[in-house]
């Protein structure tokens, strides 16, 4: 039968499944070619006797893992495979957006073939002026969802645009990812309750990566989010291909290996003047590229 690993401890792998959840263990074989079983993995498993000592430990089912399904995407940090969405996550206000961080998680989404989703949090903040300029910099792009965790608003919207979906939320620190997944999956919150009053200890400090399924029927994976990862490792000629705005005007501009930097009569700097592309975009375009020329001297 198939099912989805959501969990992965000790060596004991828990596999989703349409009727139930089975507490695995993979063949050796995997070892042997050195694959990694991973949370979000879609696998083929058997089902086994049930064991004196799993049924002690309150196992309804158990089961081998035979064979892990080819893989969508894989990641490091936080250890995650099989991705189809990433909610790029920013604070309006507290801490202020910075545009070019956000467009680097956009650029891993579209370099790793992931869907992308903002999230504009903490919309209760600042005021409608302010929060239309933040949407229409992704406008045409990317769907654009407005949410305060602090008041709940917005969570719904969320909740149909991630069903049955498998998502990861993205973005800098201090922007409220936690509190989304908290409102999300309240049963992740409770068990992260329990484990910082045994440890004194905050979110995250001690978890496992976990999948939950939350109220509206999307996978969420519960982890810190990818706060920090070796981005942009694309070449300075394959940047824009991962802009989906300034991609679209390759093969227009003057010069065929166009950078849309200095060049003279470039499609995309026309494009820029005349609001057809954002200026934040552009700006953040040129400041991740000159962050690739600098990182390829070292």
């Amino acid at each position: 039968m198939n099912g989805i690993i959501i969990k992965g401890i000790g060596g004991f792998y828990y596999v989703k499944t349409e009727d139930d959840i089975f507490e695995c263990t993979g063949r050796g074989i995997f070892k042997k070619k050195g694959i990694k079983l991973q949370v979000g993995d879609r696998v083929v498993i058997s089902e086994k006797e049930l064991s004196k000592e799993a049924r002690e430990r309150g196992i309804s089912h158990e089961g081998v893992i035979e064979e892990v399904l080819d893989r969508k995407n894989s990641f490091i940090r936080p250890p995650i495979v099989n991705v189809d969405t990433f909610a790029v996550t920013f604070a309006v206000k507290d801490p202020d957006p910075d545009f070019s961080l956000i467009d680097k998680f956009l650029v891993m989404a579209e370099m790793n073939h992931v869907d992308a989703l903002i999230v504009m949090n903490k919309c209760d903040l600042t005021d409608e002026e302010t929060l239309k300029a933040y949407e229409e910099i992704y406008r045409d792009i990317y769907p654009v969802i407005r949410v305060s965790g602090k008041e709940g608003e917005g969570i719904e919207k969320l909740e149909e645009l991630i069903l049955g979906r498998t998502v990861a939320f993205a973005g800098p620190s201090g922007v409220g990812k936690s509190t989304l997944i908290n409102l999300l999956i309240p049963e992740a919150e409770m068990a992260t309750g329990e484990i910082s009053k045994k440890t004194s200890r905050g979110r995250h400090t001690t978890r496992h990566v976990e999948i939950f399924e939350s109220k509206g029927g999307g996978l969420v994976y519960d982890t810190p989010g990818f706060t920090s990862f070796d981005i942009l490792e694309a070449e300075t000629d394959e940047l824009q291909d991962y802009y989906p705005d300034i991609a679209q005007y390759k093969g227009k501009c003057y010069y065929d290996n166009c950078r849309h930097l200095k060049e003279p009569d470039c499609a995309v700097k026309q494009a820029v003047r005349e609001g057809k592309i954002s200026k934040v975009r552009y700006l953040s375009y040129k400041k991740n590229i000159e962050e690739i020329k600098e990182k390829r001297k070292y």
